[in-house]
């Protein structure tokens, strides 16, 4: 019995050490962070037509690829519905920029750690190369990040699904 405990135990940490573990990364200096399978490494800083920050990354995980687009607003959106909008319209361009081919369609009302200060849009998309993606768009008014997974196999969906909600916000 011992022996096949050991076995056991030996088995288990040798399959754990080659799995990936959810880690916290700050998203550059933005104050916000995000949840994370991969090491988003060095993000990028850009500014918008409005001269907001745009910050980004993306990593390879085990499965599949994961990307982090956070925006600083340059003024915030107050109303939390239409700062929604605002994240909707930015997906709509996303799918220009991924080439996206179809798309279920938006699931919106989702509230980041139950946050009622917070918003989020929902979609599965599918590009030109044969892509699958999932993404998730929060919002609090002072930014608005996106977050997506995407591999030409199925999605790690348990994996996937604890990314896409692993943003946290300045100050949360």
């Amino acid at each position: 019995m011992k022996k096949l405990f050991c076995c056991l135990f030996l088995v288990l940490c040798v399959s754990l050490s080659y799995s990936q573990s959810l880690k916290k990364y700050a998203i550059s200096n933005s104050g916000c962070s995000v949840y994370s399978f991969c090491d988003p490494g060095t993000f990028d800083m850009t500014y918008s037509e409005d001269s907001a920050k745009v910050f980004t990354s993306e990593c390879k995980g085990e499965e599949a690829y994961y990307g982090i687009i956070c925006i600083e607003l340059k003024e915030p959106i107050n109303d939390l519905s239409i700062a929604e909008e605002v994240l909707v319209s930015y997906l709509n361009y996303l799918k220009s920029a991924f080439k996206i081919k179809t798309a279920a369609g938006y699931g919106k009302g989702h509230k980041l750690r139950d946050k009622e200060n917070t918003r989020g849009v929902l979609d599965y998309w599918n590009d030109e190369e044969k892509n699958n993606w999932k993404v998730k768009g929060w919002t609090d008014g002072n930014f608005i990040t996106v977050l997506y997974a995407y591999s030409q196999k199925d999605l790690p969906e348990t994996k996937v699904n604890a990314f896409l909600d692993g943003l946290l916000f300045k100050g949360m």
